[in-house]
């Protein structure tokens, strides 16, 4: 069994930056890959980016590539996302997922979901 919570969102102008970290309890195995999805209302929700438990495997989705960047601190068992250049359209609930099945960038290939963190950008 494995529990995330995420922490660090807000409300920052365009242009500006955060980071949000995701606390993981319990005991992921080495196997598993850590994501983040970001959901804005009305939407589906949307892979950001992946990194394996390891942390030898990235993968960026296109509006996140050059912006955000994701790491893990192994001895914390913490994921953080470094959102930088942030947009208005980065407006979105973020939530970090862990899964230990095939790599997928779908949201049905992970077991385990954090409750969520607001980010909010404003123009």
């Amino acid at each position: 069994q494995v529990h995330l919570v995420e922490s660090g969102g807000g409300v920052v102008q365009a242009g500006g930056s955060l980071t949000l970290s995701c606390a993981v309890s319990g005991r992921p195995s080495s196997d598993y890959v850590m994501a983040w999805f970001r959901q804005a209302p009305g939407t589906e929700r949307e892979f950001t980016t992946a990194i394996s438990w390891t942390g030898g495997f990235t993968d960026y989705s296109e509006s996140a590539k050059g912006r955000f960047a994701i790491s893990r601190d192994s001895a914390k068992k913490t994921i953080y996302l470094y959102l930088n250049r942030l947009k208005p359209e980065d407006t979105a609930d973020y939530y970090c997922a862990a899964g230990g099945r095939q790599y997928s960038r779908h949201a049905g290939a992970y077991d385990y979901w954090g409750q969520g963190t607001q980010v909010t950008v404003s123009s």
